[in-house]
């Protein structure tokens, strides 16, 4: 095992912040593809957990090909803990697959961990998620938890929020009059045609627009009358992100 401490200086809407950065891989010259990178950050996430689970710990669990690799690892130490709260059907269901008990969130007075992926994040560690429709769940499940564990690939690193579209989950009758909202942002709102979500409600995805102040963004989106929330996890963002590289596994923290 390779292990060195990285420190990077990134200049963002707040000013420059030195963000220190892990490295870990296993022989120092492994090159891994992006299924690897994904399995890799989610054997990390179990890792980073395992031994401050308790028998009667509860693990917030998002959605996506990542926190399914992250849910398959976490089955190997399934003993250690109660169970999970899902921010999906399909997380729920691949959950119970492995024999976790999947507990609803009213039933939880705390939650420790909060593991899933992220479609992009910046380096003041703000996300953009959502791009597999679990947004809104997503976002609460990861209000409760008091630590948030972004899992990711480096695909997903960016110096500003914006090339992914923007998630906007919006109550169907207010699609027409929220579209009309979000363009007059400067962004081009597009119908996620086919999908809804497990709450009901619809997608727009919000395209080409540069994300300048994510915090202030989001609550701006979520006022709109008809919103029921924006993939925008800027008020709430990731307290640590654990990011597969070519060459092993990046943590990434707030200075």
């Amino acid at each position: 095992m390779v292990s060195t401490t990285l420190f990077s200086v990134y200049k963002g809407n707040g000013g420059l912040r030195i963000i220190a950065t892990q490295f870990e891989s296993a022989t120092g010259t492994t090159t891994m593809t992006q299924d690897e990178m994904k399995q890799a950050v989610a054997q990390a996430a179990v890792d980073h957990i395992k031994g401050r689970l308790e028998s009667d710990s509860i693990i917030g669990v998002g959605t996506g090909s990542t926190a399914n690799c992250f849910i398959d690892a976490l089955a190997a130490i399934k003993n250690s803990f109660a169970g999970a709260v899902a921010s999906s059907e399909a997380t729920a269901e691949r959950l119970r697959g492995h024999g976790i008990e999947v507990f609803d969130l009213n039933s939880v007075s705390e939650m420790e961990f909060y593991i899933d992926g992220a479609d992009e994040f910046d380096p003041h560690l703000n996300l953009i998620k959502g791009g597999g429709g679990a947004l809104t769940r997503e976002k609460i499940v990861a209000a409760v938890a008091k630590e948030f564990v972004c899992i990711v690939d480096q695909s997903k690193q960016v110096d500003l929020l914006g090339a992914f579209p923007l998630p906007v989950e919006v109550i169907p009758m207010a699609r027409s009059h929220v579209g009309r909202q979000l363009a007059a942002l400067g962004g081009q709102p597009v119908y996620r045609e086919g999908f809804v979500t497990d709450n009901g409600n619809v997608i727009l995805d919000l395209q080409d627009l540069e994300i300048l102040d994510p915090k202030a963004l989001e609550a701006q989106l979520n006022n709109i009358v008809g919103v029921v929330t924006n993939g925008l996890f800027a008020r709430r963002g990731a307290d640590i992100i654990l990011m597969g590289t070519p060459d092993g596994v990046q943590t990434l923290r707030h200075a």
